[in-house]
């Protein structure tokens, strides 16, 4: 029998979850660049009674990414593929961030494109700073949806010699992630598969909890306070909006992004109450 492959790009926090969450019966392909939380979440998880593979991977390199595509296919059927690895403003340089977070996306998105099994769908883990961010030109948005994935930080706008701020740098990308995975679905449905991403709010993660001690936390508390829910995230709730977007109930849903955040970004929309 051909097993289903769930593989889980970036096993922190969300990734964990995820696996945890939707890795039962399937061969779990775990994947990550820090070596020790990789074998760390493959310990646990097959200590749990997983079927788990790991490898090592860094998303901006176009060979690693085709290599881990190309070895999760080996395994059999890829069925879901949850995309959650970035770097924060407080982790890395606007360079680092961009190749991460931006790149790394449009290369995940090509190379699983290719492998993805009929019926299949994946997640890309984008943020709420995508839906913070000036809004782009048609231009550029056309630019960061169809520009080989190779060639996008040639792009003159999204370059590391003109981004040098990583908080620029983190809003760009997460936005680029929403154009990307909008024009990757129709590649994606000549497959019969889907393609959506999620845009957490503030998670209680250790990136999160990392953000929190930053400069910005005070910032990013107020905003917790003004959203509806009150509260941060958790990785948990993350895993359920994945479950869902990978799942039947969703199989008309793809191209689009889902914004999981308590309701911040509602609220600042809103405004003030009269």
């Amino acid at each position: 029998m051909v097993r289903e492959v769930l593989t889980v790009i970036g096993v922190g926090g969300m990734g964990h979850a995820i696996a945890r969450r939707l890795g039962a019966g399937k061969t779990v392909l775990l994947a990550d660049y820090n070596e020790e939380t990789l074998a760390s979440v493959t310990e646990s998880l097959s200590a749990d009674g997983h079927d788990v593979e790991s490898r090592s991977v860094d998303v901006s390199s176009p060979e690693s990414v085709r290599g881990l595509a190309e070895h999760a296919a080996s395994l059999g059927n890829v069925t879901q593929l949850a995309h959650t690895a970035g770097l924060s403003p407080s982790q890395a340089s606007a360079e680092a961030i961009l190749a991460v977070d931006l790149l790394g996306v449009a290369l995940v998105l090509d190379e699983f494109g290719e492998v993805i099994a009929p019926g299949g769908a994946g997640v890309v883990i984008a943020s709420m700073a995508g839906h913070m961010f000036p809004p782009l030109t048609a231009e550029q948005e056309h630019a960061l949806g169809h520009t080989p994935a190779r060639e996008l930080l040639g792009l003159e706008f999204v370059s590391p010699q003109k981004i040098t701020e990583p908080g620029i740098a983190y809003g760009i990308a997460k936005q680029a992630n929403h154009i990307r995975v909008r024009a990757a679905s129709a590649r994606w449905g000549r497959r019969g598969a889907r393609i959506n991403s999620i845009s957490p709010g503030i998670i209680s993660t250790p990136m999160g909890q990392q953000e929190l001690a930053s400069p910005v936390g005070d910032g990013m508390r107020a905003m917790i306070a003004a959203s509806a829910t009150g509260r941060l995230g958790t990785p948990d709730d993350i895993a359920s909006a994945t479950a869902f977007l990978l799942g039947p109930d969703a199989s008309f849903i793809t191209g689009t992004d889902l914004l999981v955040d308590g309701g911040v970004i509602a609220a600042a929309k809103a405004g003030s109450p009269v």
